[in-house]
């Protein structure tokens, strides 16, 4: 077993620089239309940049109509910034009509926009679940239907679907984000192998914790949620388990050691650009190095990495330590 493990590593790293050293050449953007939601902040706002300055003609969704001057100023003529909630069919298909009218091909497809809302499974509503699934999967979903006419109009368009580590390990406290991306992975799977006679590519990018805007506000997020919990909630888990959690989310070295954006920005762009995209991209250390490998584990080794075993008694949830003492 050790040596096929090895094995497999010396022609993985092999397999990578011949990647690294010899790429596969770009496709010509000139002429090419590329659709992306999300772009008020972070991946979204930075690829359109990029994009746009290496030629390609950009659709901008940005959900916040404040978001729409300064990003139209960021980018030339030839893109174009409009809103979108890509929860309200009515503005998918009004998207849909604008860029039909300019083009009857797309080149790629981003799906970008997402939020992340965290709390235990006893702590969250089926509301904020639901919320959290209809933007991170429903509407990536209503997305790809509706302007699959365009993409599969010629052979090498690419969808390209931002999902996360979260896709494929789960972590405590993040059912309702890691069960939207769990789901955005198996349908692009599926778009994947259903399209192939089309020549349609579908790319799927795994980032780990990265410095954007979907970190910050994570504690109060957390704070809020447990002021609307009820009093027997409350009593379950007690204050202390709650403090203690928020302490361990702003020690979290992960979070702390945040990689940089731009990492993820260049693989989506590699997947809209390459002439051969890869199926899935794991930028940073974190998702390639450390959380891919261990998500291939056992299932009980994975829950002791996410066990806290120097856990102080005094921080189990209250209905815990009353179990105890009973």
């Amino acid at each position: 077993m050790f040596a096929l493990i090895s094995l497999g590593l010396v022609f993985y790293t092999i397999y990578q620089l011949y990647q690294y050293l010899f790429p596969s050449p770009n496709i010509d953007p000139h002429g090419k239309y590329v659709l992306i939601s999300g772009c008020d902040t972070g991946f979204g706002q930075t690829l359109a940049i990029e994009l746009d300055q290496q030629g390609f003609n950009v659709f901008a969704g940005v959900y916040n109509p404040d978001s729409m001057v300064s990003l139209t100023n960021q980018l030339s003529s030839s893109a174009t910034v409009f809103c979108l909630d890509i929860t309200q069919p009515s503005q998918i298909n009004a998207a849909f009509e604008m860029v039909r009218e300019k083009t009857n091909t797309l080149h790629a497809l981003v799906n970008n926009a997402g939020i992340d809302q965290d709390g235990m499974i006893d702590w969250i509503t089926l509301d904020l679940m639901r919320n959290t699934m209809d933007v991170n999967f429903f509407g990536h979903v209503a997305m790809t239907k509706t302007f699959l006419p365009l993409l599969v109009n010629k052979r090498d368009s690419r969808v390209i679907n931002l999902c996360s580590v979260a896709g494929y390990l789960a972590a405590p406290g993040m059912s309702s984000y890691c069960a939207s991306k769990y789901a955005l992975e198996s349908f692009s799977d599926c778009l994947r192998r259903e399209m192939l006679p089309w020549g349609l590519r579908v790319s799927i990018i795994e980032p780990s914790f990265m410095r954007t805007p979907i970190l910050k506000g994570h504690v109060q997020r957390m704070r809020d949620m447990w002021s609307g919990l009820s009093t027997d909630i409350k009593d379950r888990w007690g204050e202390g388990f709650l403090e203690d959690l928020i302490k361990k989310r702003l020690n979290n070295v992960f979070i702390q050691y945040a990689e940089n954006p731009i990492k993820v920005v260049h693989a989506v762009r590699h997947a809209v650009s390459s002439t051969v995209p890869h199926i899935r991209y794991r930028p940073g250390w974190q998702s390639s190095l450390l959380f891919f490998p261990l998500s291939m584990g056992p299932a009980w080794l994975v829950d002791q990495f996410f066990m806290d075993k120097g856990t102080d008694p005094s921080v189990l949830p209250a209905g815990v330590r009353t179990q105890i003492k009973a």
